[in-house]
């Protein structure tokens, strides 16, 4: 075996089992502050009196369901990276919430 073949297939070997793990436990991560962020604009603009209309509740449902259900996920499978920003997001639009209703 070629030195130029033990370079490719140790290469192959890092990108096939190393970084495809990192990748999707960084994607996996990235979409939970996606999905947190989508209702913050809404939020910053009823805050600001910029706009009157809040999201409608059954997005906020569905958000805050699948957060609990990927919450709950993370727990079973102790990624406690996933499990803090989950709860940090939670506390956070929790606050929003509370500044809104009861200004």
């Amino acid at each position: 075996m070629s030195a130029f073949d033990k370079i490719f297939k140790a290469a192959q070997d890092f990108v096939t089992q190393k970084l495809s793990h990192i990748s999707t436990e960084a994607l996996g991560w990235i979409a939970n502050i996606v999905i947190h962020a989508s209702t913050v604009p809404t939020f910053i603009a009823v805050m600001m009196g910029l706009s009157d209309r809040m999201p409608s509740l059954d997005i906020i449902l569905l958000v805050w369901g699948g957060l609990t259900l990927l919450f709950f996920k993370s727990v079973i499978a102790k990624d406690m990276l996933n499990v803090a920003t989950i709860g940090f997001g939670f506390i956070i639009q929790a606050t929003m919430m509370a500044f809104i209703f009861f200004k």
